[in-house]
């Protein structure tokens, strides 16, 4: 049945703009010193003629969703512009008044025919990839959403019930979900508060002596460093996964470093999580690593909270790519492959034990992998894309609203902190940090809470 709250697209439109970073930042063998931000701007209205103005963002991270061999990344970020710009053109061509979850469910089915057609158009050597798809196009997902609490005055995660909503879940995923909404797999209000998880690059130094030059610009630059300003207890270590000794020695490397700045805090307690970026070959890599850093640094095997995504992401491809026996040792989480519910269910039957959620690949999308990982009692994280300024904020109420989600990644203020300042006044406690978490209850506003 129509709702009254269901709104329609009155307008909608996006900008770009360029983002340097203060320091590179490498990750699966590819570096980035710059980013892209996607920005949509949707005007919407309810039956009732209630209007509201969404807001969304994301950087384009066409280096992560879309690394190619054929096609250079000057070529991709275009491709993934060009398709936001024409996802944006089907959002105001769009006839239908519902809940965003069909708005997008609806937009978004488009894709695939959009991707094929704009491929051939611009020359492109393979199509645009489903991840880049979802990246791109995530700014108007968000945007929408956005602008349907803005419309019915309401914070969109509480827009999520039957009394909003016109399907049950079984309408987007299957029957498993029979008579079930996302407000049984979302909180009311967000957490108070979120352990912030730090990114330690593979460039990035660990110790002064890993630094030829300073920066000097008023952040912390080594580990030590940031670990005492930020009040840290949560770092991303990111690995090379063809490079067994360098990786073991770098988790060491870490651990010590961490180890001493720690006990100068008088801090016992933190933990690591390991993301590899697909480059490891197979499972029996992750088993070497995993007993090597055991016999090396228990303490620090003991930190591992999680493993992001080892190997390949195209899972169809690679089906001996199981991660059974590394997942009875750690969660592994699925994080590249992971652009559907499909290819959840998939990652499971390979061995997968948790999901990575983020927000980059879509607010919809996001709200049924969440719901789904729940429902099979998967490991569950928030992981970022350098997300900074709105952005940031996005991924964060994100986290904030999905109960067993524990920590959020945000390295935006280590790479790309520009973005921040003009949202560090209005949300201090997410932009400010001290004791090495982000105060998500701030995010309570009405759409997606800022």
């Amino acid at each position: 049945m129509a709702k009254s709250t269901d709104i329609k697209i009155v307008e909608a439109k996006f900008s770009t703009e360029e983002v340097p970073f203060r320091t590179p930042l490498k990750f699966g063998g590819r570096v980035m010193d710059s980013s892209v931000l996607l920005n949509v701007e949707v005007i919407v209205e309810t039956r009732s003629g209630k209007q509201g103005i969404g807001i969304g963002s994301m950087p384009a991270g066409n280096i992560w969703a879309w690394p190619s061999s054929v096609v250079s990344p000057e070529d991709s970020l275009k491709a993934m512009i060009e398709f936001l710009e024409e996802a944006v053109e089907i959002a105001n061509i769009c006839p239908e008044i519902a809940h965003p979850i069909d708005l997008m469910y609806h937009i978004s089915a488009e894709y695939h025919f959009m991707a094929k057609k704009l491929s051939k158009r611009l020359g492109l050597e393979e199509e645009i990839p489903e991840l880049a798809q979802l990246v791109a196009s995530s700014p108007l997902d968000a945007a929408i959403h956005d602008g349907f609490g803005r419309a019915n005055h309401i914070n969109s995660y509480n827009g999520l019930s039957e009394e909003f909503m016109n399907h049950d879940l079984t309408e987007y995923l299957d029957d498993q979900f029979a008579g079930e909404y996302l407000d049984q797999y979302t909180l009311r209000a967000p957490k108070p508060t979120l352990p912030l998880y730090h990114l330690v690059g593979a460039l990035d130094p660990i110790t002064e002596a890993d630094i030829s030059e300073r920066i000097n610009d008023g952040l912390p630059e080594t580990l030590a460093e940031w670990i005492k300003a930020d009040g840290l207890t949560h770092l991303k270590i990111k690995l090379s996964g063809d490079n067994l000794d360098w990786d073991i020695s770098r988790v060491v490397a870490v651990e010590n470093e961490a180890a001493k700045a720690q006990a100068e805090r008088g801090q016992d307690t933190w933990c690591y999580s390991l993301d590899f970026n697909e480059k490891c070959e197979n499972v029996d890599y992750v088993l070497d690593f995993l007993n090597k850093v055991r016999e090396q640094s228990p303490a620090a095997f003991d930190r591992v909270q999680y493993i992001e995504q080892p190997t390949n992401r195209d899972l169809k491809a690679n089906p001996d790519n199981k991660m059974h026996e590394a997942a009875k040792i750690k969660p592994v989480v699925i994080d590249e492959s992971l652009v559907d519910y499909e290819s959840l269910l998939l990652s499971r039957d390979l061995g997968y034990s948790g999901v990575a959620l983020k927000a980059c690949k879509g607010q919809t999308e996001s709200l049924f992998l969440g719901a789904a990982a729940q429902k099979f009692d998967m490991f569950l994280c928030v992981q970022d894309l350098t997300c900074c300024g709105y952005s940031f904020l996005h991924s964060a109420s994100l986290a904030a609203r999905i109960p067993t989600v524990a920590a959020i990644e945000g390295n935006g203020r280590q790479y790309c902190p520009g973005p921040n300042k003009k949202w560090t006044r209005s949300y201090p406690g997410m932009f400010k940090i001290t004791d090495g978490t982000v105060k998500t209850g701030e995010l309570n506003g009405d759409g997606l809470g800022f």
